[in-house]
């Protein structure tokens, strides 16, 4: 009798009931940014006009939940807003925890994303290079 006992692994999905397709902390991750992405609009701080979260990554645990924004005015209020986002971090703990199912709630950490303006850079220089050889 072998084989008994054992599970086909042939394409019958995870074997869990919901059938997520991305992990739990992704799907977290992305409600989050919405939640603290309403609540930063009603937020009477000047220094979060132009501040758009652009992503958060929350660990396995769900105990810290690093937060990426960035914001119209650039690297040189990158120290203001992440001042202003921590002044505001209670409040915005708060309506996190009133709106998701979790045993807790993250503690959020904030940080200018980094990525994202290496992005606008590299697509800068290729901008760049490109008209340069069109003119040449």
């Amino acid at each position: 009798m072998a084989g008994r006992g054992r599970k086909s692994s042939g394409g019958g999905g995870s074997g869990r009931s919901g059938g997520h397709r991305y992990p739990r902390s992704a799907r977290v991750g992305e409600t989050l940014r919405e939640i603290i992405a309403d609540e930063l609009v009603r937020i009477d701080d000047e220094r979060l006009a132009f501040v758009t979260v652009t992503g958060i990554e929350v660990d396995n645990e769900l105990n810290r939940a690093h937060v990426y924004f960035d914001s119209l005015a650039g690297e040189d209020a990158d120290e203001e807003i992440t001042e202003a986002l921590t002044a505001h971090r209670s409040r915005l703990q708060s309506s996190i925890a009133k709106q998701i199912r979790t045993k807790k709630t993250p503690i959020l950490d904030f940080r200018p994303d980094i990525a994202l303006r290496s992005a606008e850079r590299i697509d800068d220089i290729l901008r760049e290079d490109r008209q340069r050889r069109g003119q040449a």
